[in-house]
């Protein structure tokens, strides 16, 4: 089984996170209004896509969104693979800090991270989120 994490085409991410984070939504709907200025990165398997996530640095913070992986492929250790690749990719590019709003439900995967809570929780679009960061420096 060949496995490649590399960039991905915007167009593909979008339509990934729309069939599994929000499937009653449109493309555009799922578009992020800053998407241009991320780094788009895909899990591979065999040549198919079946993990996304998008990444955008400021100020030597990264932040992630949209963190997807299709539902066959969930619970067999492919975001885990995925979000290894963000963490080092943070480092290499000397971020002194990584963070997400991460939906409730994936709080403990974050945490297997070092990642900690740093906020309070919030609805949106009918999911609860709360913000949680690690620093790397």
């Amino acid at each position: 089984m060949e496995k490649l994490i590399k960039d991905a085409p915007l167009e593909d991410v979008l339509e990934m996170r729309r069939e599994v984070m929000y499937p009653a939504f449109s493309i555009e709907q799922v578009r992020l209004k800053d998407d241009e200025e991320g780094d788009h990165l895909g899990l591979y398997v065999n040549g198919e896509l079946i993990a996304v996530i998008s990444v955008f640095v400021r100020n030597n913070i990264m932040q992630f969104r949209k963190f997807a992986t299709k539902e066959l492929y969930q619970g067999k250790g492919y975001g885990k693979q995925l979000l290894d690749y963000v963490m080092k990719l943070a480092k290499d590019r000397h971020c002194t800090s990584i963070w997400c709003n991460a939906r409730v439900s994936a709080k403990k995967l974050y945490e297997k991270f070092g990642m900690q809570v740093t906020g309070n929780t919030w609805l949106q679009d009918g999911h609860e989120f709360i913000k949680m960061e690690k620093q790397l420096l």
